[in-house]
């Protein structure tokens, strides 16, 4: 059967701004189906690492806020702690990167909680349903004690998955720094000697006997005690400790469904993504390069899977903009002339995910797209 995907285009009449179309589009999808009265709802969003001017707007976080406390709902915004080093790797940092980009409870008009605590090690173990990569998914602690689920995304490139929507927003970004490590690889972290000051607070994390110190004085780690826990990297304030990424780009994919699947199963949850400035690579850099496509419009639905479709299907369909990665890469002979996402990332895969997340049962890549003026 094919899920329903709400759509609306960013023209406004003077009466009617972008936030309160956002509203209409949240209400016309079926928003209000869901009983939020007196529960606890977690707006998952990207608050853009400093120096990237392509995430979303806070005001978009408070229209998706506004219409949950006009259904009786407590919201908070929430997005777990990175991976790798940047502005966004602890809670500390991560909250004064949100500020620093607008996000507050007054412009939001709700508080911020980072999901998965101080360091990233606050996380829970959640059963995958149907999982075939991942039994346990890694989540943050806060984002699973919430009754509700709701993704605000910025769809957009992604240098390794192809595009950037609310799967990668829930699957990758609602891991735990433990649960990121094992979406992006399943070995043993490594350390970069000359930023290790040999202060053992990664010793102190492991439980598995997995870190020794050699003559120098510096961290390594002993891959036969190594469980990729990712402990070790959240407690280190050097960035010393980091992730090799290994997988290859389709079980990246499969992973993020996977966990995403987590995330969203036995609980109400509901989708945002707007397609509008869609840069070719990730917020989580520092910056971000021109837009390739033309904005598109605000997509809703309770699936998924159906939403990222739409989402690209809309993508494919629109002309690349001059000047960009996109029309650069075109001017080139190349073999994926069809493809947006491939064409500016072509050591990318995005279907992969989406086809995987319909096997598992997380949603349905048929769709029926229903329009909103």
């Amino acid at each position: 059967m094919a899920s329903k995907v709400f759509f609306t285009d960013f023209r406004t009449t003077h009466d009617q701004g972008l936030a309160i179309k956002l509203q209409k589009l949240m209400h016309k999808a079926g928003v209000d189906s869901i009983d939020f009265v007196g529960k606890f709802v977690a707006i998952k969003l990207h608050f853009g690492e400093p120096g990237n001017l392509a995430f979303l707007r806070p005001n978009y976080a408070k229209a998706v806020a506004d219409v949950v406390k006009e259904l009786g709902g407590k919201p908070f915004l929430t997005d777990c702690n990175t991976l790798y080093p940047g502005r966004r790797k602890n809670a500390l940092e991560h909250l004064y990167t949100a500020a620093e980009n607008g996000f507050n409870y007054i412009s939001c008009g709700c508080p911020i909680i980072i999901g998965d605590g101080l360091k990233g090690t606050d996380d829970v173990e959640v059963p995958v349903h149907n999982g075939e990569l991942v039994k346990m998914a890694k989540i943050g602690h806060a984002v699973m004690d919430a009754d509700i689920i709701i993704s605000l995304s910025h769809f957009k490139g992604h240098e390794a998955t192809g595009f950037g929507g609310a799967l990668k927003n829930l699957g990758m970004g609602c891991g735990s720094r433990a649960g990121k490590m094992e979406q992006h690889s399943s070995g043993t972290p490594k350390v970069n000697q000359e930023k290790c000051r040999g202060c053992q607070l990664c010793q102190k994390s492991c439980a598995n006997n997995g870190i020794y110190y050699d003559e120098a004085g510096k961290a390594n780690i002993n891959p036969d005690n190594c469980v990729g826990c990712g402990r070790c990297i959240g407690s280190c304030n050097f960035d010393a400790i980091y992730v090799v990424e290994d997988h290859a780009v389709t079980i990246l994919d499969q992973k993020i469904a996977e966990y995403t699947q987590a995330v969203c199963y036995g609980r109400p949850h509901f989708h945002v993504s707007l397609v509008q400035d869609v840069s070719p690579a990730c917020d989580c850099y520092g910056s971000n390069d021109a837009p390739m496509l033309p904005d598109i419009g605000m997509f809703a639905s309770f699936d998924p899977v159906a939403l990222d479709q739409a989402c690209a299907d809309a993508c494919l369909k629109a002309q690349p903009l001059p000047n960009s990665l996109l029309s650069d890469n075109l001017s080139c002979d190349c073999e994926h002339r069809h493809d947006h996402f491939l064409e500016a990332n072509p050591n990318s895969e995005w279907k992969a995910c989406l086809e995987h997340g319909e096997k598992i049962g997380l949603g349905s890549r048929v769709y029926e797209l229903v329009e909103m003026k």
